[in-house]
């Protein structure tokens, strides 16, 4: 079971920028793929960004997109989420996830393994 710790995450002025973390441990494939997720407070969860292991594909929610970036590091095992020109309307908590597979996901039911969530808060 791959384990998936997230950090990163704090408070920051709108406008600004930060730079989420998600080290993953336990992999035993070069495949499949990452997807950051938020909740804000009272509302479902959503589909934020995913990049695949092999390759780096990504994708990305209209929302961010061409604000956030994700990338990752195989050799380390980590995947990072580059968050700039926040909004308050970011403010949510995010998740990272791993699915064994890659196909463009963003259903939470396609990864099978989450990490405990870094609370990011944007203030006016």
């Amino acid at each position: 079971q791959v384990q998936l710790v997230e950090s990163g995450g704090g408070l920051v002025q709108a406008g600004g920028s930060l730079n989420l973390s998600c080290i993953a441990s336990g992999r035993t494939s070069g495949h499949g793929a990452v997807a950051w997720f938020r909740q804000a407070p009272g509302k479902e969860r959503k589909f934020v960004a995913g990049i695949s292991w092999s390759v780096g594909i990504t994708y990305y929610a209209d929302s961010v997109k061409g604000r956030f970036t994700t990338s990752r590091d195989n050799a380390k095992n980590i995947v990072f989420l580059q968050m700039n020109s926040l909004r308050p309307e970011d403010t949510a908590v995010y998740y990272c996830a791993e699915s064994r597979t890659f196909s463009f996901a963003r259903s939470e039911v396609a990864f099978g393994s989450w990490g405990q969530g870094t609370q990011v808060t944007v203030s006016t």
